[in-house]
């Protein structure tokens, strides 16, 4: 799909369908106004016949209305002002994607008014509606024999005001590089464990390098993991017979003495639990283990292609958890790249001992900040359910960085404590910590497990087990964390630029 900006007379210009606003109570957005007014009433006669209140989402097509070029009008309801927010955005660009598919239009050309949202940001409200149209084209066809039709849908314009075209070119730009970070992480969540291994991860990071002069990728195999004492990511793919990889992915764009902005992902592209076997019931859904690991690569393609002014650095724990006569057993003791030793109480809790040593690893870029990003604990779902992402940082400033990240990116998280005393339940008498720390929040005493390998930085991490896939009809990837990591990145980019 290609989408452009314009901000000519809509009245005059040729599409196959234009997409005005209509409000609560069947009033007319300025668009729709300029339309009535140029066709004589025609709207309002349409209104005052009640086929259409204006309730969010609401659809109703015109064809050949007098003086009009555009080949069909679509009314599209916005609700009732004070009421809308992120999620009726998200209702109501749904809905004129799918009457646009139902209609096999090629060509569309919306105006809106900055009115499909609570404020009049009008490159937010941009880039939300690229992010959400190209979700709502995204089919999943990769291993299925007959391939997905095409999408007649070719050609989308935003009409924005001649004021406003600088602010809405910028939100359609990086509404499309975060939209298509998004499309690469659902992609990699979605396909099967069984092709979307560590060694692919690894090439798809190499693809990646390849693409963007501004990337470098380095591949570290497990005799370079064993040479460093990264025995407790190892220890997660011992009883698999594919090989386990860290994967390094350096984004060169901001100044060379600038510290680097480290995001790390959990990989672990298939999830059995090892010897602490999971139920079968919903176990094909643990290929969806990596999408930490996904949302690291869906971001580092975004932020190279919107060419952000910062030095990123992706780093991606890879591994498969099987069961077999080499797999680590409970109770089994192992050592981490940092020199302290765990005590693995449930080889279920495999996503912590592969960050763990990761998150040493990358002591050595001096970094800026440090986010690690993991499909971690159901606990977390038990929590904040499937809308939500949590956030535990030992920095405030940095938490709240995030926090707000999501707010603007409509990604949103809730930050939970990682107080001291939840440390007390990874006691272990056996080893310097355990892997687990019994049924009591679950998801912070796994974030209290981390922060004892991250005391050198500002850390931060991400709990997205609720939210990285859906389940039910809709089934698959989300691509979420990308827009928050995306967000945080320029953000930062942003106040580095004004230093």
């Amino acid at each position: 799909m290609e989408f452009e900006i314009i901000s000519s007379d809509i009245s005059t210009f040729n599409t196959e369908c234009l997409v005005v606003g209509i409000e609560a109570k069947s009033l007319l957005t300025a668009s729709a106004e300029l339309l009535d007014l140029a066709c004589e009433g025609a709207i309002k006669a349409v209104l005052e016949d009640g086929d259409i209140t204006g309730k969010t989402g609401q659809c109703l097509m015109l064809r050949n209305l007098p003086n009009i070029a555009a080949k069909r009008v679509l009314l599209l309801g916005l609700g009732e002002e004070k009421k809308r927010s992120d999620i009726t955005h998200k209702t109501i660009i749904k809905a004129l994607f799918s009457q646009l598919k139902s209609n096999n239009i090629s060509d569309v050309t919306i105006a809106l008014d900055d009115k499909v949202n609570k404020d009049g940001d009008i490159y937010r409200q941009l880039r939300l509606s690229v992010q959400q149209a190209c979700a709502g084209f995204y089919q999943y066809d990769e291993t299925k024999s007959t391939k997905a039709t095409p999408s007649a849908l070719k050609n989308i314009r935003f009409a924005v005001a001649s004021d406003q075209t600088e602010n809405a070119e910028d939100g359609l730009l990086d509404g499309t590089a975060v939209a298509n970070g998004m499309s690469i992480a659902r992609e990699l969540g979605n396909l099967p464990a069984n092709i979307c291994t560590p060694t692919y991860l690894s090439k798809e990071a190499q693809e990646l390098a390849d693409g963007y002069d501004s990337i470098a990728c380095e591949i570290l195999d497990e005799a370079a993991m064993e040479e460093l004492g990264m025995h407790s990511l190892l220890s997660v793919g011992h009883g698999s017979i594919e090989p386990s990889q860290l994967i390094v992915i350096k984004y060169s764009g901001g100044k060379p003495e600038q510290k680097p902005h480290v995001i790390v992902g959990k990989g672990v592209t298939f999830d059995t639990g090892g010897i602490s076997l999971k139920p079968g019931s919903g176990m094909d859904e643990m290929k969806f283990d990596m999408c930490g690991a996904a949302s690291v690569m869906g971001t580092m393609h975004a932020i190279a292609e919107m060419e952000l002014p910062i030095n990123v650095i992706g780093v991606i724990a890879a591994a498969e958890n099987m069961p077999s006569d080499r797999a680590t057993k409970p109770g089994d003791v192992i050592t981490t790249m940092s020199g302290q030793t765990v005590e693995v109480l449930n080889t279920d809790a495999e996503g912590r001992l592969v960050l763990c040593d990761a998150l040493t690893y990358v002591e050595r870029f001096d970094p800026e900040t440090v986010i690690d990003i993991a499909t971690l604990t159901g606990a977390v779902i038990v929590a904040l359910g499937h809308n939500t992402s949590a956030v535990m940082s030992n920095s405030d400033a940095l938490a709240n960085e995030l926090i707000s990240a999501g707010d603007y990116a409509a990604d949103r998280t809730w930050r939970l404590p990682i107080w001291d005393e939840y440390q007390e339940l990874l006691d272990s008498n056996f080893a310097d910590i355990a892997n687990i720390g019994g049924p009591a929040a679950g998801s912070i005493t796994a974030a209290c497990f981390l922060a004892r390998f991250t005391e050198k930085y500002n850390w931060a991490h991400l709990d997205i087990a609720g939210v990285a896939w859906s389940k039910g009809k809709e089934k698959g990837a989300t691509g979420r964390a990308v827009p928050i990591l995306c967000q945080y990145l320029m953000n930062t980019a942003a106040d580095l630029q004004s230093q």
